[in-house]
């Protein structure tokens, strides 16, 4: 990863996952990747002036052990990039949903549960 700003800044930060880019892994395989790990998936391409943009924003109560931990999952993920990158491209892994139609879900959201074979729809 790289640090598009090199300097201070308040409550979050912007990593870059442009290197990651270049061995054929998004910053959303990254993403979702981390919620593998019980790690809330970032915000993601913004600011979009940043390229594959990963905004962390760890909340202030985080214990240092805790931040410690994520970044030694992100360590791990980027060793992934490099040498298991189907891991990478193919999760999340240990969830009830793996990989959702993003584009279906964008314009066709279920904003509540129902079941499949329900009239409701």
């Amino acid at each position: 990863y790289n640090l598009p700003a090199d300097r201070y800044c308040m409550h979050e930060t912007v990593l870059s996952a442009s290197r990651q880019k270049d061995r054929g892994i998004a910053g959303l395989d990254i993403a979702k990747r981390l919620l593998d790990f019980g790690i809330h998936a970032p915000t993601m391409y913004f600011p979009m002036i940043v390229e594959e943009a990963l905004m962390i924003e760890p909340t202030e109560s985080e214990s240092k052990e805790t931040l410690d931990h994520f970044i030694a999952v992100m360590r791990q993920i980027d060793d992934e990039t490099n040498n298991n990158a189907e891991l990478v491209s193919e999760a999340p892994h240990d969830l009830p949903v793996t990989r959702l139609d993003e584009a279906s879900a964008a314009r066709k959201p279920i904003l509540r549960w129902s079941s499949v074979d329900s009239d409701d729809q």
